[in-house]
């Protein structure tokens, strides 16, 4: 055996699922341990006994020694395939009662067990494949194993699985032959789910796939309404349809896959110190218990896409078809994207009613074949840094697909994407100054590589997943009778449904937010008045807010930057994002007078993380006699407002996690409370305060020019209040020198807007009472100047 490893060890490299198994599946090296594994393979033995030797656990080749007696510490569920022959039986059910053998003897005695698969290359295969019957992966041969070891050694994953304790099925379900005869049938079942998540189901040939769309119930009629409306033939219609098919569906390839992620591997570790991912082990974990996949990100960078799909792969799953603009459809980019999963789909379906049903009947296809999905609900990449409001179109399909019968649970999984550095964050703030958007081509492509540098880290952070079937019953109960007779049928209840399904797809975005050496510096150094601090207050200032995020975590699934405020600001440094200079007192680190609006980009990643603590500290720092339930009451004020525009998902816990805020800003020093919970400021972090209140100076700017212009007009029609305060919000940022371009965008003041409507602030008859309430509140946490300039315009 010591032979044949020295033999396969040049050839094969394999990928550990997750990294870390002993710590992030709470496998115990101290205790016993059994692998198993599907089938017997000196191969994949050798495979994992370097694979354990790596990361800290037993080898397999090693026998495991309990109380005294030698048992083998690997068991197979299914022997070896000889070349001739029939297969030979494992010895899976004596091993197995032996350990339930011991276990039954010796009460102390608790072995982990631990799954484990072992995939030579993730190709699905296609239907009637002769490749795929070549190299036959379940069960080879030990001469088709010799192929699969030389063209796909080094793609070689190995997937952990969490340890099931034997002791626990001793004392709950016995230790007799009829327990180890269960164990394998769970087993089985196991390891076919785990080869269905790492590599997808088998793929379709495309014109197969096109015909038996077209020979759809949902299609034909739609191709006979469009000869009936446009007065063609039907198989003018239908040709029609199979040009909109050959201009939508992905030509998924495994092998460009496998490439692509070598290629991948080399760009990342070229521009990018890490990637950082959070939360992947519960998307397997669904993926395994039979869950369809939407993968739902937010979209920041055209290396979303790329990105993306390479974590998916790394962290043992299949990647996605992913739902693309047409825009991107540009050769030779067109071409790789489809093979790697892209399907296109243009901006609006308007007056064309036959893509919308070859679009929408190729979307159920997908869901129905089982394959994961992938797209942006924001519809395009955000120009600002913050969330978008969502373009609603693709998850009303996704719900419409489940109301046509998918009975397998369609999983939506929110994903906050960041990064240290976007490379077309330059090109969006010229859009924003309205500079017309450059089309995508190659030479986009190519002036882009030309500009790779380090670009510090990126972060996939996997957010709380959203169970259509779930939400459904939760908004509708009835929604299987009242959909039973006519799927195709919309329903009254869709359009809030999916509009209240978008929303939360959003918030669970946010929820998932990475706050990173590069966003939290900029949110810190943009609060100031000149864009600087001396050195040693900008650590001081970082630690706080790193202590705060830290203490009162905004949800389990936010990510923080590790260490303190001087290893935070020497990493941005280390990437040379801002200026470092001296003078006698000292150093100084600033924003460079031509990267301020730059930096509002990523500060704006975290903007909803900061603006409750901010308000907070605004609303004691401007109050005569602040209280605890004051400041508390004036935040539940204005939330309704920061919800809508940063997509802030606290409304059952905003109590509790104002409460814990108040409560770490006395446990921090900067207030102190009296028995009767009258608050006062501690003069000595009067400046800290100052500049965490300053934080929220920009978006209570925009409030108060929204509400100072309604109190002046109550009767203002919303359209009309929309273009006067992007006016004076463009005015006030030449007056006041503001350097956010989303501080006269139009779509923030239209969210805006539509939320004060929605509060009872503009309409036919408007709540004055509650605009003055609220414009007062804004107003006081705004300089005299600025307020002076507000009320004037008004």
């Amino acid at each position: 055996m010591q032979g044949a490893r020295w033999l396969q060890k040049p050839a094969v490299t394999s990928r550990l699922v997750p990294e870390d198994p002993t710590s992030e599946l709470d496998i115990d090296p101290t205790r016993p341990l059994v692998y198993v594994m599907a089938h017997e393979s000196h191969s994949d033995l050798l495979a994992l006994h370097e694979a354990c030797l790596n990361c800290g656990l037993p080898s397999p080749l090693e026998p495991l020694e309990v109380k005294g007696e030698k048992v083998s510490r690997v068991v197979w569920l299914s022997g070896a395939t000889p070349l001739f022959g029939k297969r030979k039986r494992a010895d899976f059910m004596a091993r197995f009662e032996k350990l339930l053998g011991l276990h039954r003897t010796h009460d102390d005695l608790d072995a982990q067990v631990v799954p484990v698969s072992l995939f030579w290359g993730r190709n699905p295969g296609k239907e009637e494949s002769v490749s795929a019957t070549l190299l036959n992966r379940d069960h080879p041969t030990w001469l088709r194993k010799f192929f699969i070891l030389m063209m796909l050694g080094r793609d070689n994953f190995i997937r952990f699985s969490r340890p099931v304790s034997l002791r626990y099925m001793a004392d709950h379900h016995g230790t007799d032959e009829g327990i180890a005869q269960k164990l394998a049938r769970v087993a089985r079942v196991h390891f076919g789910r785990q080869r269905t998540v790492a590599t997808g189901p088998r793929l379709p040939d495309r014109q197969a796939l096109f015909a038996s769309l077209l020979a759809s119930q949902g299609l034909q009629q739609a191709i006979a309404d469009e000869a009936k409306s446009k007065g063609i033939s039907e198989e003018k219609a239908r040709e029609r349809a199979t040009e909109y098919l050959e201009e939508i569906a992905a030509d998924y390839s495994s092998n460009l896959i496998r490439i692509g992620e070598r290629i991948l591997s080399w760009l990342w570790n070229k521009i990018y110190n890490g990637i950082n991912v959070r939360g992947a082990e519960q998307v397997r974990q669904l993926s395994q218990d039979g869950h369809e996949i939407v993968f739902v990100p937010c979209h920041r960078s055209h290396m979303d896409y790329l990105l993306l799909s390479y974590i998916i792969y790394q962290q043992g799953m299949v990647p996605p078809h992913i739902a693309a603009g047409v825009n991107l459809n540009f050769w030779p980019a067109g071409p790789i994207f489809r093979q790697g999963g892209a399907f296109f789909i243009r901006r609006s379906f308007k007056g064309n009613k036959l893509y919308a049903d070859v679009f929408r009947e190729y979307l159920h296809q997908l869901f129905a074949r089982g394959y994961s999905i992938e797209y942006f609900c924001e519809g395009g990449r955000s120009r600002t840094g913050r969330l978008l409001p969502p373009k609603t179109g693709m998850i009303a399909m996704t719900i419409q697909t489940v109301l046509r019968g998918i009975e397998r649970p369609v999983t939506l999984v929110p994903i906050y994407l960041g990064y240290d550095h976007v490379m077309e964050v330059s090109t969006y703030h010229k859009e924003l100054k309205g500079k017309k958007k450059e089309k995508e081509g190659i030479g986009q492509v190519l002036s882009a590589l030309k500009k790779l540098r380090n670009y510090g880290e990126g972060y996939v952070n996997f957010g709380q997943p959203v169970t259509v079937h779930q939400f459904l019953n939760d908004k509708v109960p009835n929604w299987r009778e009242d959909t039973q007779e006519d799927p195709y049928q919309k329903q009254p209840w869709l359009t809030p449904v999916v509009n209240e399904l978008a929303n939360q797809l959003m918030c669970n975005i946010n929820d998932a937010a990475a706050v990173s050496s590069v966003t939290l510096t900029a949110t810190t150094l943009l609060a100031t008045q000149q864009h600087a601090m001396p050195r040693a207050a900008l650590e001081q200032q970082l630690d706080f807010y790193l202590k705060l995020l830290q203490a009162v975590p905004y949800t389990p699934y936010t990510t923080l930057t590790e260490g303190d405020g001087k290893k935070v600001l020497q990493t941005v440094l280390d990437l040379e994002k801002f200026q470092l200079s001296q003078d006698d007192l000292g150093e100084i680190v600033s924003i460079a007078d031509n990267q301020a609006v730059t930096m509002t980009y990523y500060r704006n990643n975290i903007l909803h993380l900061m603006i409750l603590p901010s308000l907070l500290a605004s609303l004691a720092l401007r109050c005569t006699k602040p209280s605890r339930q004051g400041l508390i009451d004036d935040a539940r004020q204005l939330y309704p407002l920061l919800q809508a525009e940063l997509f802030m998902g606290l409304d059952g816990e905003l109590e509790e996690y104002l409460q814990a805020l108040i409560n770490e800003l006395i446990n921090h020093g900067h207030l102190a409370e009296a028995e009767n919970g009258q608050l006062t400021l501690v003069e000595s972090h009067r400046n800290s305060l100052m500049q965490l209140a300053a934080i929220s100076q920009e978006t209570l700017q925009r409030y108060a020019i929204l509400l100072a212009r309604l109190q002046a007009e109550p009767g203002i029609e919303r359209g009309a209040l929309e273009k006067e305060a992007t006016k004076l919000a463009e005015r006030l940022c030449k007056l006041h020198g503001t350097s956010a371009p989303e501080f006269f965008d139009k779509k923030v003041f239209n969210t805006l807007t539509l939320r004060l409507k929605e509060m009872g602030c503009i309409g036919d008859d408007p709540d004055t009472d509650l605009i003055k309430s609220l414009a007062q509140l804004v107003l006081k946490q705004l300089p005299v100047s600025m307020r002076a300039s507000i009320s004037q315009a008004g």
